[in-house]
């Protein structure tokens, strides 16, 4: 990858610094960019938590952390270097008056600083009045959201008001770590960068796509939070939609953060929408029951702890998705994306349409259609299937399919596939929006996930129940195969 080591220094301020998501990806991810020599050499990191440690306690659960995650890349010289870079605040986040400690700590510091919020969305305006109350605002500062932004739309709306009520647009990265995959950053480069695609990307020569996230995990002790979202708010309202957008926007006039967002924009405003008329038809939602995952019992979603015995949360959606415009009209999009699933497998496949004539009858009666999978996890790479003869000299010529494979870990040997987390921070460093969601794509998400929220609750179904280990409910194979498809497993 291409890389821009910052000119200036910047004053990277971790809120929740102490926290699941600091802790497995933010620390590890900068960690990696001090080793690559990709952090400016007065870069400062700055952990706020509210735990009342003093600084060598925090730099001992980073180092415990990193001896944890990193593993076999630690450096000890990079390793002391990088906690050299490390300060700790401790916090209030909703009380006003401690923000002064924390203008203590930056002032003199470095003058760019990005506030990055690793904490809950409901919090983000008490943090964003904090700082405003305590001067440590600028127009060189940038601030990072995680997802969920929001249960819905209005819920989001007024997330994003607070926020921008102290920063503008340009300075607000609303953070989807799906957007800095490399196969899903690589996307752009097969589409525009390849006339093969380039020319065959749309209704014409395409049949249909799937897109599937599956997660072997549960919740991992998340009742309370996932029990509010659920895999809709959880997956599809950011990460499928988002892999969505990239698949089928037009070409953007330039590869630069406007363009390519206004053309993503434009995707998710053509998606159909699903109401309470169509949903049972586009739509699949389900709740895993107690099953068997890689030889051991696992409890059902019910069964978890802390459960909520007559939750109706979903844990597994498939949907029938299609877009409105010239390119895509009559393509199907199938999502597909579950918790304890049979394990974690994330790709995209393109099925090309079948050819309109066979010459090869006698070795193959039914000619199988070209598929194009992008495989985002664990395998990262990109796969072309296609029809080949199979070497012989009889007089028949016989045919069978092949696989043009481009396994990144085997094509690129021993280089590292850079972590999502690693490279989105480092273009927020660098002040590039590219990879970051824009207010009007959450809204426009928002839009059409609310349409069919709302509609499974006006229905009062419950979720449709699928043992732990499987690919999902059957009706979610009934969804594909009433258009005579069938689900990639």
């Amino acid at each position: 990858m291409k890389t821009v080591t910052p000119e200036s220094a910047s004053d990277i301020v971790l809120f929740g610094a102490l926290g699941d998501l600091a802790r497995r990806k933010l620390f590890p991810a900068l960690y990696h960019l001090d080793l690559a020599g990709l952090l400016h050499e007065n870069t400062r990191i700055v952990g706020v938590a509210r735990q009342d440690f003093s600084l060598e306690e925090c730099k001992q659960a980073i180092s415990e952390n990193l001896a944890k995650f990193v593993k076999h890349e630690l450096e000890p010289a990079v390793v002391e270097r990088f906690l050299s870079r490390v300060v700790y605040q401790s916090l209030d986040f909703k009380e006003i008056k401690s923000y002064d400690n924390l203008a203590n700590t930056l002032n003199g510091g470095n003058e760019t600083r990005v506030y990055y919020f690793s904490t809950p969305p409901a919090i983000y305006g008490d943090i964003c009045q904090g700082l405003d109350n305590a001067k440590l605002i600028t127009a060189a500062d940038r601030v990072v959201m995680e997802k969920p932004i929001g249960h819905c739309l209005a819920s989001s709306k007024v997330i994003n008001d607070q926020v921008s009520r102290y920063f503008a647009e340009n300075q607000i990265y609303r953070i989807d770590h799906y957007l800095g995959k490399e196969t899903v950053l690589n996307l752009l480069v097969l589409r525009f960068a390849n006339l093969l695609f380039t020319n065959n990307w749309d209704r014409n020569c395409i049949d249909h796509v799937q897109i599937t996230v599956a997660e072997s995990v549960g919740i991992e002790g998340r009742w309370g939070f996932y029990d509010e979202a659920g895999q809709m708010r959880d997956m599809v309202q950011n990460h499928l939609l988002q892999i969505l957008s990239l698949l089928a926007m037009e070409p953007p006039a330039a590869f630069d953060a406007d363009c390519i967002r206004d053309e993503k924009l434009k995707v998710l405003k053509a998606l159909r929408p699903i109401t309470r008329h169509n949903v049972n038809e586009k739509t699949v939602r389900g709740q895993y029951t107690e099953g068997f995952l890689a030889g051991a019992a696992v409890p059902g979603y019910l069964q978890e702890d802390d459960a909520n015995k007559h939750s109706n949360t979903e844990t597994f959606v498939a949907i029938k998705a299609e877009i409105d415009n010239w390119r895509w009209t009559g393509v199907p999009f199938y999502l597909r994306t579950g918790k304890r699933m049979p394990c974690k497998h994330s790709e995209i496949v393109i099925h090309f349409k079948q050819q309109p004539h066979n010459i090869f009858k006698d070795s193959y009666v039914d000619l199988p259609s070209n598929k194009l999978t992008i495989r985002l996890q664990p395998d990262e790479g990109v796969e072309l299937q296609v029809m080949n003869k199979i070497p012989g000299i009889a007089s028949q010529i016989n045919i069978h399919e092949n696989k043009l494979d481009l396994s990144f870990s085997e094509t690129y040997g021993n280089e590292r596939v850079v972590d999502a987390y690693e490279r989105l921070m480092l273009e927020v460093i660098n002040g590039n929006q590219s990879w970051f969601v824009r207010r009007d794509e959450v809204e426009a998400a928002w839009v059409w996930a609310d349409s069919i929220i709302n509609a499974w609750q006006g229905t009062n179904e419950k979720p449709k129940p699928y043992a732990a280990g499987s690919w999902g409910p059957v009706s979610s194979i009934s969804l594909i195969a009433r258009d005579d498809r069938q689900w990639v497993e």
